[in-house]
Formats: C-alpha cells, sequence, structure tokens
C-alpha cells in the first residue's frame, strides 16, 4: 500500500485493487498540490463536517462514481448534492471488499456554514484494515484514555495524529496518545497550514523516538509513505 500526503489531514491510500481518499480539502487548502479534479478514487472517507476535512468530498465523489464514508449526519448532508454514500456510526465496522472500516471517537466538533451553523453529528476516526495491514486515522481530535483500548484491541500499524494544538491535540497531547495507542509507526498531521497551527513537526518527531522508541515519518505535501 501507498499513502499520499495531500496536505493539512487530507490523505490518499492505494491498495492493490482500491484507492480511497480521506479527509478531501483541496480548493483553498494552502498546503495541497493537487485539484479535485485531478483525483481519482474509488471511496471518500469524511471524518467530520468542516470545511476543512469535508471539503471537496462531494465533488471528487460525483466526478469518479465514489462512494462517501462518514458519519450519518455528514452522509445525508452529501446525499443532498447527490454523492452516493454509506453512513456509519462510532463503534461500528463494515467490510467494503477489498477493505474494512471501523469508525471510532473523536473529541471535536462538526459542523458546516457561519450563519446559520448546520449541525452534522459526531466528529469520529478511521480505523483502516487493508491488505493486512491496520491504519489509525485519529481525524481532529484531543487525547482520551479510551485511545489505549483501541491500540490494544486492534493492533495499530501505523497511527495518524494531529499535532497542530488549538483545535486538536498538541505536540505534548499526542506524545502521550501514542503512549497509549503502542502503534509501530506515526505520522503527524493537522499542523502548519496556518499560524494559529504552527508546530515543528521534527521536535515532535525526535520527542517520539527518543521516549518511545517509535518511528515518526514527517511527510511534506506530495510525499509518500510506503506500508
Amino acid at each position: 500500500m501507498i499513502l499520499e500526503f495531500m496536505g493539512h489531514a487530507c490523505f490518499m491510500l492505494k491498495t492493490r485493487n482500491t484507492a480511497m481518499i480521506i479527509d478531501p480539502y483541496l480548493n483553498g487548502n494552502p498546503q495541497a498540490l493537487t485539484k479535485p479534479d485531478d483525483i481519482r478514487t474509488n471511496w471518500v472517507l469524511v471524518t467530520h463536517g468542516h470545511a476543512d476535512h469535508l471539503g471537496d468530498a462531494v465533488e471528487i465523489a460525483l466526478n469518479n462514481k465514489a462512494t462517501i464514508i462518514t458519519i450519518t449526519e455528514v452522509a445525508r448532508y452529501c446525499e443532498k448534492s447527490g454523492a452516493k454514500t454509506h453512513a456509519m456510526y462510532i463503534g461500528g465496522k463494515y467490510n467494503f471488499g477489498d477493505f474494512t472500516v471501523k469508525m471510532t471517537l473523536a473529541l471535536h466538533g462538526s459542523s458546516i456554514g457561519t450563519n446559520p451553523i448546520e449541525y452534522l453529528g459526531q466528529p469520529c476516526g478511521f480505523l483502516i484494515f487493508a491488505e493486512g495491514t491496520t491504519i489509525y486515522f485519529a481525524g481532529d481530535t484531543g487525547i482520551f484514555g479510551d485511545m489505549e483500548l483501541i491500540g490494544r484491541l486492534h493492533p495499530i500499524d501505523l497511527a495518524i495524529l494531529p499535532i497542530g494544538d488549538n483545535f486538536t491535540m498538541g505536540p505534548e497531547d499526542a506524545l502521550e496518545a501514542v503512549k497509549l495507542l503502542k502503534p509501530k509507526h506515526v505520522i503527524p498531521t493537522h499542523y502548519n497550514t496556518w499560524d494559529i497551527i504552527t508546530q515543528d513537526p521534527n521536535k515532535f518527531k525526535n520527542a517520539i523516538e527518543r521516549e518511545t522508541g517509535i518511528p515518526v515519518t514527517v511527510l511534506q505535501p506530495g510525499s509518500m509513505f510506503k506500508l
């Protein structure tokens, strides 16, 4: 499998038989090198309704005749624009054939618009099981104790964790999250898109590797990670 970082919190995961894009915020993303029209995918995974995560999900789904996998309220919102969806809730798991998704808790918010604001349900994270590998995509979240349970029940090969602070965990809490999850590898995300979430990912990497021995890979937009 190949994982491509597309900027902010957007990733493309390609397996032997399928491709999925996660939190496809491309238009308006100062880190993105790719436009929605360039995306070729079978699946779109969305953790919550905020514009920097829901992003271009509907456009990409319609362009590719792809299915959006997301929390039920976000799914219903996307269906209004004609997108095909698969709705789930926290704790639910579903086998999509080439991969399985389980929804996890995320401590955050989920809404769209400003005046009025439309509530879009509970935010989530994803456990993605594919080709014998388990990836934990935490989504926008603060640290929570049940991360230990997630890692114990589903040994994690790769954890993708936010470190930006202000809206999500910062580096210090993300370090504690790694200690709870005990993944084999870590990739930081959701930082340096704007000044308010400025962080030094290499400082985070050094702290994780020094305190836990778990390797961390810092990806630049457009770079790849092979699983």
